[in-house]
């Protein structure tokens, strides 16, 4: 068998991920949280340009019942934005949720100094592996207060559990 070589910058350290707001926009309601190579939070400039770009990321409107196109799904105007304030780049994750139980993602990034150039990122990246506890969580929290809910349904409870840790 041979043995894989994967190039890597430096031992791994780990990194605050943390949630930093509820933010409401363009009728959407979003929890934003925020990851930095270098800090605890990233740079306030960088959420403020995730921020701004939230009626461009996200599909309109952000709810919505679905139509007779196979991918024209419901959604429900909720989601989670993750910031992260990369050596390399800034990245914007944008994710929502749409049918019963799908989250759908659109990446955005710009080199760490040009986050007026802050564009639809260029690879299909999913996320890296902070990002992606993120995800975990949001998934785990969706399960448990939409899906296996006995009750219905419980939006503001999903919206107020929030992922604060080390990744």
């Amino acid at each position: 068998m041979t043995q894989t070589t994967i190039t890597r910058t430096g031992a791994h350290r780990p990194r605050p991920v943390g949630f930093l707001k509820l933010h409401e926009s363009a009728g959407w309601r979003l929890k934003f949280y925020g990851i930095a190579a270098n800090g605890e939070r990233p740079r306030p400039e960088l959420v403020r340009t995730a921020e701004l770009l939230v009626p461009t990321a996200l599909p309109r409107p952000a709810a919505h019942s679905g139509g007779e196109e196979p991918h024209d799904m419901d959604r429900y105007g909720v989601g989670f934005v993750i910031v992260h304030d990369a050596p390399d780049y800034a990245y914007a994750l944008y994710d929502w949720w749409a049918g019963e139980s799908e989250i759908h993602q659109r990446i955005f990034s710009a080199l760490p100094n040009r986050l007026g150039a802050m564009r639809p990122h260029p690879t299909p990246a999913i996320g890296s592996a902070r990002e992606l506890a993120v995800t975990d969580f949001e998934r785990r929290a969706w399960l448990r207060h939409v899906l296996a809910n006995d009750d219905g349904a419980d939006i503001d409870a999903y919206l107020a559990e929030r992922f604060e840790g080390e990744v």
